[in-house]
């Protein structure tokens, strides 16, 4: 601890995982009480530092970096607790993704992310998955390698070392990773396969952030559906999508007319209404099934795969048995 204008501070070495890190993002993580707002503050004013000087938020750390963080704001990082519906998140609450854990080595965790928890706390959420493993493992150093939807489950990498991380953006920006999802939608597909180009566009509906088609400003979006099992008012399709665009293949799959099922945003309410009445399905049924990847150290070819949940299961078996 060190006393610079009577201001006692923490310092501590950048860990050699860090470095090429922003400093705004290491904090976010590090100081996970303390909001994105007001670290752009403090690092503005140069109340928090790097080698005793002021530094920009978009500031990378190099080899040797030391940070300096004032004792008073250094006590407010929690580690061990997140709040969480007003209570404090404690490891009681989040043993169970212990056992969603589908591949662990030192430098990859994948697991199979359950539907109705977001990836990362943000827009109005103190918590998510990725803050609940920190919290289990006590490791402000795992970072999200891509993301899923609240409501979408399955297969979802964290990165266990900077390295990782970026090896497998890479690997996501040249395509070289192969993610399948299952989906049920509705209607009867006639064509065994199918593959769509758009151009996706962000738009603000109240308080809702909806993709549309926008051949003007939209990003280019590319998703291939291939026809698994098909019945009488609905079909389970597998789906590769080429592009990673947000709400991707949800947009895509209404586009073609056949929307998921369950699918509040951009689905068919009298199909989801059947949905819930027939089958009992009572969440939106998309399920990141399938990953291939490249690892990031021995550079062998990964392949994990996620079966569906209990509920998703009994939905299927029910349309096979009574609704053919």
């Amino acid at each position: 601890m060190k006393n610079t204008k009577n201001n006692y501070y923490f310092y501590f070495a950048i860990p050699i995982d860090r470095i090429d890190q922003r400093i705004d993002n290491f904090l976010h993580i590090y100081l996970s009480t303390v909001p994105k707002s007001a670290i752009y503050r403090l690092l503005r004013k140069g109340i928090i530092k790097v080698n005793g000087y002021s530094i920009k938020p978009n500031y990378k750390f190099k080899n040797n970096d030391r940070i300096y963080i004032p004792q008073k704001i250094y006590s407010q990082h929690i580690n061990d607790k997140i709040i969480f519906n007003s209570t404090y998140l404690n490891t009681e609450k989040i043993q169970f993704l212990n056992k969603r854990i589908l591949y662990e080595d030192s430098y990859l965790l994948i697991i199979d992310k359950p539907t109705g928890i977001a990836v990362h706390g943000g827009s109005g959420l103190s918590y998510g998955i990725i803050e609940g493993l920190r919290i289990l493992r006590n490791d402000v150093s795992l970072e999200l390698v891509h993301r899923l939807d609240k409501d979408t489950s399955g297969i979802l990498i964290i990165a266990k070392k900077r390295s990782a991380l970026r090896f497998l953006h890479e690997q996501f920006r040249i395509n070289n990773i192969l993610k399948y999802y299952l989906a049920l939608v509705k209607g009867t597909w006639n064509i065994k396969e199918k593959s769509i180009t758009t151009y996706l566009h962000k738009k603000i509906s109240g308080i809702s952030r909806l993709m549309t088609n926008d051949n003007r400003i939209g990003k280019k979006s590319e998703t291939c559906f291939q026809i698994k099992e098909k019945f009488r008012i609905a079909t389970l399709v597998n789906i590769y999508p080429i592009t990673g665009r947000t709400h991707q293949i949800r947009v895509h799959s209404q586009y073609l007319g056949h929307p998921i099922a369950l699918d509040k945003l951009y689905g068919d309410n009298d199909f989801n209404n059947l949905m819930k009445k027939k089958c009992g399905l009572n969440r939106l049924f998309l399920h990141a099934s399938e990953l291939i990847c490249i690892h990031p150290n021995t550079k062998k070819t990964l392949y994990i795969k996620a079966p569906i949940d209990n509920h998703l299961n009994k939905c299927l078996l029910y349309l096979r048995k009574n609704i053919q």
